[in-house]
């Protein structure tokens, strides 16, 4: 999910741009990972499922937002595309921090800026529903590095954009995967997106949760 609440126009644009090579590197990751079927989990306006609904090796994809207004914007997104229709497509209203008995066993689920939406509160129910029932074999998830906003020229209290209710270091993102991994029985492994700063990281963090067998 990328949203356009920002009101610093250099820092929009900072992060516009930071934006498409996420997407860039999800897409990448999805096509190796070898997976048919695919979530994008919180798919906003549809800027990931635009690139998503062209590749062949996806049989099937599904996104899943819990915003009417997001989600109409990705279905204009994906009817407006010259190779439309894309029957293989299909757009959920719903959160995947209630249970969505029919978006079971996917091969892979993208998770694009959209945990850092979510009231931290939260976090227990979706992991519940996407690690514990959707299960799919591969999660690849992306949020802020919260130590690389002094470089965007946020005070220290500040985040990104104005609908986030969080933004984690990278040490309390670390914890965060690990635990959900190590109580799922999934393996994690972290990194991260964007121009790396030695001290303060990269600008986007990445955890790639794979299902152990």
């Amino acid at each position: 999910m990328y949203d356009d609440t920002v009101s610093n126009p250099s820092l929009m644009e900072g992060l516009s741009e930071l934006h498409e090579a996420r997407l860039d590197q999800v897409l990448h990751r999805l096509r190796a990972s070898g997976a048919r079927r695919v979530l994008d989990l919180g798919c906003g306006s549809g800027q990931l499922l635009h690139r998503l609904a062209i590749e062949r090796q996806f049989e099937e994809v599904v996104g899943l937002e819990t915003c009417p207004r997001a989600l109409a914007q990705a279905r204009q997104l994906l009817e407006d595309h010259p190779q439309a229709p894309f029957h293989h497509l299909t757009l959920i209203n719903g959160s995947y921090t209630e249970p969505q008995s029919g978006l079971c066993g996917y091969d892979a689920a993208a998770m694009v800026e959209t945990i850092e939406h979510i009231k931290p509160g939260l976090l227990s129910a979706m992991e519940l529903v996407i690690f514990v029932q959707m299960r799919p074999r591969m999660i690849y998830l992306t949020t802020p590095n919260r130590e690389y906003n002094p470089l965007y020229g946020l005070q220290p209290n500040e985040l990104r954009e104005a609908d986030h209710k969080f933004e984690w270091d990278r040490a309390r993102f670390g914890r965060w995967a690990h635990g959900v991994a190590r109580r799922n029985r999934y393996r994690v492994a972290l990194g991260g997106i964007g121009d790396e700063d030695p001290e303060l990281g990269p600008p986007t963090q990445i955890a790639q949760f794979s299902l152990l067998n």
